[in-house]
Order: structure tokens, then C-alpha cells, then sequence
């Protein structure tokens, strides 16, 4: 399996879901803007998707993959065939408990996630939304499971494209039902339910044509399997250490929630844009990563393994940097591009972009951790990721103490970068201290072009940015929006594209081949 293919066929599908998801955002942001509805739905929506993150992508997936690899490296297929069964009908009847007991316990979800919206409005409506929504960790947590099966197969397509189904529900139901509910902002609620059910049922098929389509037995006959107890003792510190990022998230959605209105709104938009090369360049390498790590360590072909986060880490310098340039640089003009216009105004446009920078100075960090986290998790070992992240955790509010004052809701994307990139720095050093990785010397004249390039690329920028910007060339309408768009962005990036190819970087220089378990 050649890496960089799959990597470049992920990244291709997630476009997809990021276009689709741009297109939802911006629907969403001409109907709802960035008010007091936006903001119930921002903290509603946040709490499924930070248990989404705990549970199903985030632990699951850190605890699952490495074990499932090694199971079906040296225990073989039937046996592979009957933990796959016993774990997601464990996942079943967890998760359904937990879907139920977070219904109920809607008002104090929003009160713990933004005590700042008590005894208004906003919170009655935030907890509304919240019991809609909260069923999607359910539907999450075995989209999980089935996406890390396919994807240990190789079968990376499936799983890269599910989240497409979510942003179609949003926009579809928006624009045929967003004025017959009361209130409108409701139907985003009944959108993101119907997405979770779309996102599961387009992952049977696959798996039944690899004989892996799991049968639901009884919670019990499920926990009797040893290698279950075996992924939920791993889940455990995957759990702590995935919720000492999410907590991060909590309280600075609670500091957002005391500051003027709108800031979880313009934290939103900001972030949205932050997602797409997130998504693009971390969640497509690492998907690619996690499988191949672990069966790696499972065959101990420790050169191989070293091989694979150098890879990984190499296409992160070259596409994360140049991003998060563009990102800085045009914030105000890619922002206004795209959300501008109804109920989101140009002050709207400055909040969310001033956001936006504090996000892409840690964009190297975000991604990273992305790539070196796996080199942990597929060798079993999730308590050094714990205490790296309560490390991150104490440096990340710190930052939030003095920045706040000060840059008021930016800080709060400057605090997430600054924990991000302390992240990055410790996980690489605990590799090169365990002797698991340790960077070569073509680094240096790998750093050396890189760096000509993003000086090139930021010299480019700057002009775009003083004689053609987003306020200078004032377009009117979709159309002209698109052009100035493509303009900025197509010509930074064949900027980037040129300086790479005359200081030699070529396509080749990042082939390595792996086999999927």
C-alpha cells in the first residue's frame, strides 16, 4: 500500500467533506448569523461532539486499532471476527445507557459547559437543542468502530467519506425546513441526528463485504471476552487523556460564554476554517498512520516504524506551515469570503478573523500531534500521552489568565495554539528519548528549503495582501466572492508550488509503502 496515495485519496474525500461542511457553515451563517441562537447552538452541538471525541474517534480509536492489529496479526480472522462482535456490543449498550442519562441531564450539561447563559433565554434554548442532539455520540461511537475496522483493512474511502452525510442532512433540511420549526435554529438539531443514522448505515455494507459486520449480543456475553476488558482497560487512560484536551475546550467555551455576545459563535466560524487543512493534512495522515504503526510494532519491525512518523512528520512541515501562513495572513478576506452577508456583519467578520490568526500560529502544533500521538498509541502506550497532556492542560489556562484581558475571545484560539504546539514538542521528545524515533540528518537540508519556500510564500501573501485585498477588491455576489477566492488562494498556493519544484522537493521524496493489516 503506498501511504502517500492513501493519504492523498483521504485528503480527497475529507475536501469533499469540508466543501460540503463550508457550504453547510455558510447557509448557516446567513440564516442564524452569530447571535444568541448561534451561540445555543455552538454550546449544544459541543457537548455530543466533545463525548464524540472522548468515546468514539479520540479513546475508542487510540484503545481499538493497535489491539484489533495485533489480534488479526497473530490470532487470525475467526477470532478477529468475534472480539470485533463483542466490542461494539459493548459500545452498544454503554453508549445507548449514556445517550439516555445525557437527555435527562440536558440543563446540567449547559450549565457546566457555560454557566454563563443561566437564567436567560439562550439556556433553555441551549438545553433544547442539547436533548435533540445528544443521541449523536450513539450513532458516533459505532461509526467509530466500524471506520477503524475498514480502515485496518486498508478500506480508507468509506470512512473519509461519511462525514459528507452530516453536512448534506444540515443543508438540506435547513433550506426545505429552516422556517416551519419553531424556533428556526432547531432544525440544525434534528439535522445532526438524522446525520448520525446516514453516517452509520453507509458503513454496513463494507463491513459485511469483509465478513466483519458485528452481531449485537447481551452486555454480558460481551464483557466476558478478555480482549474487551483488554480495550476498555486501554480505554481508560484514553479517556483521561482525551478529556484533558476536551476540558481545555470546556472551560474556554465557558470563559466564551462570559464575554460579549457572539464569541462562541466567532470561535466557531474561526474554527470551522482551521478544520479544513486540520482535516485535511492531520486527520488524513493520521488515519493512515494509526493502522500502520500498529501493525508494525505487532510484526516488531522497529526501522519501519521510525520510517512512518518521519514520513508523517515531513508532509506535515512541508503542508501545515504554508497554511498556516495563508491562514494568518488572509484571515480577514477568506472569513468575509465566505460568511459575510445577512445577519453575519463585517464586525462579525473582524471577530471571527482575529480569532482565526490566534488559531493558525498553533496550526504545526495541532496537526502534529495528530502524527506523533499515534506513535504512542500503537504501541499500547497511553499513559505518556496522560501526563504530557496535564502538562498542556495548566500551560493552556495559564495562557487564558493573561491573554484574556486582553484579547478577550482570541485569546481563547491563542491559548489552544500555545498548548498545542507545548503538545507537539513533548510527544517528540519523549520519541527521541525512548529511542523510537530519532530525526536524520536530511533534516537539516530538508529545513534549509523549507524555509526558503515559506519566506517566498510570505512575501507573496503580503503583496496579495496589500494590492488585491478582500476590502480593496469589494466583490458582490457568490460569483465574485469565488473569483477573489481562487485568485488569492490559487496563486499563493502555485507560489508555494513553484518555490518547492526549483528547490527540489519532488512528489517521489514522500513514497513509502506499508502493508494494511
Amino acid at each position: 500500500m503506498n501511504l502517500l496515495r492513501a493519504a492523498a485519496r483521504i485528503s480527497g474525500l475529507t475536501m469533499i467533506s469540508r466543501v460540503t461542511g463550508l457550504v453547510r457553515d455558510l447557509l448557516i451563517a446567513r440564516v442564524f448569523g452569530a447571535g444568541a441562537e448561534m451561540d445555543a447552538f455552538t454550546v449544544a452541538f459541543r457537548i455530543p461532539n466533545l463525548l464524540r471525541r472522548l468515546f468514539a474517534e479520540g479513546a475508542f480509536a487510540q484503545a481499538f486499532v493497535p489491539i484489533f492489529a495485533e489480534v488479526k496479526v497473530r490470532e487470525g480472522s475467526d477470532r478477529t471476527r468475534v472480539l470485533l462482535t463483542h466490542v461494539a456490543s459493548a459500545l452498544f449498550w454503554i453508549l445507548l445507557t449514556v445517550s439516555i442519562l445525557g437527555v435527562v441531564g440536558a440543563p446540567l450539561l449547559v450549565t457546566a459547559i457555560a454557566s454563563g447563559f443561566r437564567d436567560t433565554a439562550t439556556f433553555d434554548l441551549a438545553t433544547l437543542l442539547t436533548r435533540w442532539m445528544f443521541p449523536y455520540i450513539f450513532f458516533m461511537s459505532l461509526i467509530a468502530c466500524a471506520g477503524g475496522v475498514l480502515n485496518a483493512y486498508g478500506r480508507f474511502g468509506v470512512p473519509a467519506f461519511t462525514p459528507v452525510l452530516l453536512n448534506l442532512s444540515m443543508i438540506t433540511l435547513t433550506v426545505l425546513l429552516g422556517r416551519q420549526l419553531h424556533p428556526p435554529i432547531l432544525v440544525l438539531g434534528v439535522a445532526v441526528l438524522l446525520g448520525g443514522f446516514l453516517q452509520l448505515a453507509i458503513q454496513l455494507p463494507p463491513l459485511a463485504r469483509l465478513g466483519m459486520l458485528p452481531r449485537i449480543v447481551g452486555l454480558r456475553a460481551a464483557l466476558a471476552d478478555a480482549g474487551v476488558r483488554r480495550v476498555l482497560r486501554q480505554m481508560l487512560p484514553a479517556v483521561f487523556a482525551v478529556s484533558i484536551a476536551q476540558l481545555s475546550l470546556i472551560i474556554n467555551t465557558n470563559i466564551a460564554s462570559h464575554l460579549a455576545t457572539g464569541s462562541n459563535s466567532w470561535l466557531y466560524y474561526a474554527d470551522r476554517l482551521m478544520e479544513f487543512p486540520t482535516a485535511l493534512l492531520g486527520v488524513a495522515i493520521g488515519t493512515v498512520l494509526l493502522p500502520t504503526l500498529s501493525t508494525a510494532h505487532a510484526a516488531g519491525d522497529s526501522d519501519h516504524y521510525a520510517k512512518l512518523i518521519d514520513w508523517g512528520l515531513r508532509l506535515t512541515c512541508l503542508l501545515a506551515l504554508p497554511a498556516a501562513l495563508g491562514l494568518a495572513i488572509l484571515a480577514d478576506g477568506l472569513v468575509a469570503a465566505l460568511f459575510q452577508g445577512g445577519r453575519f456583519s463585517a464586525f462579525d467578520v473582524a471577530q471571527s478573523a482575529a480569532a482565526l490568526r490566534g488559531y493558525s500560529a498553533g496550526l504545526l502544533g495541532l496537526i502534529g500531534v495528530k502524527i506523533l500521538a499515534p506513535g504512542f498509541y500503537a504501541r499500547q502506550d497511553i499513559r505518556t500521552p496522560v501526563k504530557i497532556g496535564v502538562l498542556v492542560l495548566i500551560v493552556t489556562q495559564i495562557a487564558n489568565l493573561f491573554l484574556v484581558p486582553w484579547l478577550a475571545h482570541a485569546a481563547l484560539a491563542w491559548s489552544i495554539s500555545i498548548g498545542a504546539l507545548f503538545n507537539c514538542a513533548l510527544l517528540l521528545g519523549g520519541l527521541v528519548r525512548r529511542g523510537i524515533y530519532a530525526p536524520g540528518a536530511h533534516w537539516r537540508t530538508f529545513g534549509a528549503r523549507l524555509v526558503l519556500a515559506l519566506a517566498g510564500l510570505a512575501a507573496s501573501l503580503l503583496w496579495i495582501e496589500a494590492h488585491f485585498s478582500y476590502a480593496q477588491f469589494a466583490p458582490v455576489g457568490a460569483l465574485a466572492r469565488a473569483q477573489w477566492l481562487a485568485i488569492a488562494v490559487g496563486a499563493g498556493a502555485a507560489v508555494y508550488a513553484a518555490l518547492l519544484w526549483l528547490l527540489g522537493f519532488r512528489p517521489r521524496d514522500f513514497f513509502l509503502r506499508s502493508q494494511p493489516i
